[in-house]
């Protein structure tokens, strides 16, 4: 019996599909009952055929979130696809839509105005200033700021796309899709407090998730293990809060 290792040609769409899924569930995907979904079909032969593969990776993505698939094991997954096709790995532009893909399944579908980091599917900094401003009532400043900072190394491009990602899970999952929160670029992400609100057992399940996340992407060495953690108050004006944000979002 020969095993086929050459390339695929555009007439063997399903033997692609067969090695990909062969790959994934031997290596990383955990239900093989369901790996398939229609998206993949898409990816495949967007790849097959030479044909753009951006599209067809956003929308197996947000197929793979909707369905619940965590965020290291959709990468993995296209990893797999891609081991199986070209040897090399997925190039950024599909691994970003792939990711945003999945980030917008897992805020609902919902798109803000100002923008979500395409890395972590989190807000960028701009909606966090709108948000701060319903700190400043008129008797005061109220809220907290907890200020996570996950860099390390000089990661690559790739691999600081999937170190957003895997804190921007585990921050959906700590805190839930309607928390107003940001990536500020640079490893560095923000969560808005209330003033009582306890955060030692939030912040310890965080470095649990993301360090899980890590592991499994295997950029540990990009990645501040453990996380640096810290809980400040909000600045005595919305224009100074608004510095305090660039201040933390170092270049």
């Amino acid at each position: 019996m020969t095993t086929e290792t050459g390339p695929l040609l555009p007439s063997q769409p399903s033997r692609l599909l067969e090695r990909w899924r062969d790959e994934s569930v031997a290596s990383v995907w955990r239900r093989p009952s369901d790996w398939y979904h229609p998206t993949v079909d898409d990816l495949a032969l967007a790849l097959l055929l030479r044909d753009d593969p951006v599209p067809a990776a956003a929308r197996l993505g947000y197929a793979r979130g909707d369905a619940g698939v965590g965020v290291a094991e959709t990468i993995d997954d296209l990893a797999c696809l891609y081991r199986t096709t070209t040897g090399a790995q997925p190039p950024l532009e599909v691994l970003r839509a792939l990711c945003t893909g999945w980030a917008d399944a897992q805020a609902g579908g919902v798109a803000l105005a100002l923008g979500l980091d395409a890395g972590s599917g989190l807000p960028a900094a701009d909606y966090l200033r709108l948000r701060l401003a319903e700190c400043y009532p008129p008797d005061g400043p109220t809220g907290r700021l907890l200020v996570i900072d996950v860099a390390a190394g000089a990661p690559d491009g790739l691999s600081r796309l999937a170190r957003s990602a895997a804190v921007g899970a585990s921050l959906r999952e700590v805190f839930g899709p309607a928390r107003a929160m940001a990536s500020l670029g640079s490893g560095v992400f923000v969560v808005l407090l209330d003033d009582d609100e306890e955060h030692d057992e939030p912040t310890a399940r965080l470095r649990v998730l993301v360090d899980e996340h890590v592991v499994g992407l295997g950029i540990q060495e990009v990645t501040r293990r453990p996380l640096r953690c810290w809980v400040e108050p909000v600045a005595a004006t919305h224009e100074a809060a608004t510095r305090r944000l660039s201040q933390l979002a170092r270049p």
